[in-house]
């Protein structure tokens, strides 16, 4: 028994001692966990060719390098989002439209110079294409004052679109009527040569149009054409008058109309300084979707601070409707001969709060932009409903109005056609629409690929403009 005991007790000493040196062991890699909070694991890159690793806590502690933001005051190509190439078309599709004559055999105005003037009135709300122009042929001034989301480039292949420089909405506007001895007016006579000369292009063969931008901001503008020219991305002020395979959301671009209410600079008014709860002023037998106006005249008309009467250009109308949107909380904004008009833009300039009443509206830029912070939306089935309308517009607070008051001050600028262009106004609101374009084009063109013949073992067939019909 006493033989026993010494072997015992060595024993119990072996195992009393590893179990002491045990838990100094846990206990020293629990503090060394803690004093590292987890972070001193090198995370390796999935990419089996790539050396990076970075320690989480080096991750963590190294400011992100950021790319130079573009400048708001100057155009820097490299920081450009979108290429263009844009056609040299004859003068005859655009600055001739507005009695420009070219020196010697030049196509465009030198703009360092001086500008060609556009003509007033109704032309200013489609002079879209007067304003992408202008901007595509500055971006290569040097040390251009201002920004750009796109630049002209004069070699096709780098361009992500090809863009064609026919003013057609002032086109339409000027010259639809044949004038004594012409048979035919020249709008139209522009339409077909203009055809003639596109699918003539290489840069047409090679994507059979798709990445090609054709302005038809006016709703009548192109109507000899469009059908032709289907695949292209058309700019427009809605789709109303365009069967939906050759004009949709998914392919083109809806863009403002230039209002004709002039900007309310240093707006201080407020909700007790707009007397008018509600107000419209313009044509109100229309057709088409139009006839809504008429009942709503009918349902509005001796409603109590709601002012809804006739109205046009002429006889001082643009003065009458500056004093009457600037002094209403509302602005009605109603379908007409198509589902846009030129009154939402005119609200937004007013800072007056749209009611849009149409049902069928695409708005500009809505993919980035929520109207529903600055606008209120009505569908035409309740705006008729008796009482429905003033009774909604009464119940939006004096908070709400407010805060859809000061938003629209955030974003008029978003509607803005100007020369030299700013940052984020419509003409660089528009570029930036286009490049977000430029994508589902590419997918597109690509895709219309797949099964292509080749001619000669490497390069693809042309495309003629009925290749790629079904889309």
């Amino acid at each position: 028994m006493a033989d026993k005991t010494p072997k015992f007790v060595c024993r119990k000493s072996l195992f009393f001692i590893f179990s002491v040196a045990t838990l100094f062991f846990f206990l020293s890699w629990f503090f060394l966990l803690g004093s590292t909070d987890g972070s001193s694991f090198i995370v390796q890159s999935p990419n089996p060719n790539s050396n990076r690793s970075l320690s989480r806590e080096a991750e963590r502690q190294t400011p992100v390098r950021q790319q130079p933001e573009p400048s708001n005051d100057t155009c820097d190509p490299k920081n450009a989002i979108l290429k263009v190439f844009m056609y040299d078309l004859p003068p005859d599709f655009h600055f001739g439209l507005l009695e420009w004559q070219p020196e010697g055999n030049g196509v465009w105005p030198d703009i360092a110079r001086g500008i060609p003037a556009y003509p007033g009135g109704l032309n200013l709300q489609h002079s879209i294409e007067y304003w992408l122009t202008l901007d595509l042929l500055s971006s290569a001034l040097p040390g251009r004052a201002a920004p750009c989301a796109a630049v002209r480039v004069l070699d096709s292949s780098l361009a992500d679109v090809v863009f064609v420089p026919f003013f057609s909405s002032l086109s339409y506007n000027r010259y639809s009527k044949p004038k004594p001895p012409e048979k035919v007016g020249r709008n139209k006579v522009l339409q077909e040569r203009l055809v003639k000369f596109l699918v003539e292009q290489e840069e047409w063969k090679r994507s059979g149009g798709r990445d090609h931008i054709v302005l038809a901001h006016h709703p009548n503008s192109m109507l000899d054409s469009r059908m032709k020219l289907w695949p292209c991305m058309f700019i427009l002020s809605d789709f109303g008058r365009y069967p939906p395979n050759v004009a949709n959301v998914e392919k083109d671009i809806i863009a403002p109309y230039r209002h004709m209410i002039p900007n309310y600079a240093n707006d201080s008014s407020g909700f007790d300084s707009r007397t008018t709860l509600l107000y419209f002023q313009g044509a109100i037998y229309r057709k088409d979707g139009g006839f809504i106006r008429q009942e709503l005249f009918y349902l509005l008309k001796n409603e109590k601070d709601v002012h809804f009467s006739f109205g046009s250009i002429r006889q001082n109308g643009i003065g009458q409707a500056t004093r009457g949107m600037h002094s209403s909380k509302f602005c009605l904004n109603i379908a007409g001969d198509t589902p846009s008009s030129n009154r939402l833009f005119d609200a937004i300039a007013s800072h007056c709060v749209p009611v849009i009443v149409s049902d069928e509206i695409e708005l500009p830029y809505e993919d980035v932009l929520d109207y529903s912070g600055f606008s209120v939306f009505v569908r035409a089935s309740d705006a008729v409903k008796k009482g429905y309308l003033v009774e909604l517009i009464r119940g939006i607070s004096r908070e709400k109005w407010t805060r859809m008051w000061e938003r629209l001050k955030e974003v008029e600028g978003m509607f803005e056609y100007r020369y030299p262009s700013r940052k984020d106004d419509a003409v660089q609101m528009v570029w930036q629409a286009v490049a977000r374009k430029v994508p589902f084009v590419r997918l597109k063109l690509h895709r219309s690929r797949r099964f292509a013949r080749f001619e000669d073992g490497s390069k693809p067939r042309r495309f003629s403009r009925f290749d790629i019909r079904k889309h």
